[in-house]
């Protein structure tokens, strides 16, 4: 009895033609993540330590806020994908993978709309009471 043609053998086992824009999300995500961690460490080390009026100040700037929502934004997405490829290769069972996929999909989208609803409120609101009364 023949296991068939080594062709045959392997057939339906290839690529899924989407590992190649999954690798390019990670890179991009890694590399958006390296430089805008950057650009807030750098602008932290330049405000004055302990000075909480300062960083409110420096968090408000539109700009600022702007790079703020980004890096929550990259830094989800990031870990939404690398844990994406982890479920995927280690969860065993469909129901389970499933149930790991949707949950990782909740929390990365809940995340990054929690990031996002802080920094839109440290832009937009006064800061009226100072450091004690917030």
């Amino acid at each position: 009895m023949g296991n068939g043609t080594h062709l045959g053998k392997v057939r339906g086992l290839g690529s899924a033609q989407h590992g190649s824009h999954h690798w390019l999300q990670a890179r991009l995500t890694a590399l958006s993540n390296l430089l805008l961690v950057g650009f807030l460490v750098i602008s932290l080390l330049r405000l004055p330590l302990g000075d909480f009026a300062a960083v409110h100040r420096w968090a408000s700037q539109p700009m600022v806020a702007l790079a703020l929502i980004l890096l929550v934004v990259s830094i989800f997405v990031h870990l939404r994908l690398g844990l994406q490829v982890l479920i995927e290769d280690y969860v065993h069972g469909d129901a389970t993978r499933l149930l790991a996929l949707v949950a990782l999909n909740f929390y990365a989208i809940g995340g990054a709309a929690f990031g996002i609803f802080t920094i839109a409120r440290i832009a937009l609101a006064p800061m009226a009471l100072g450091p004690g009364g917030m």
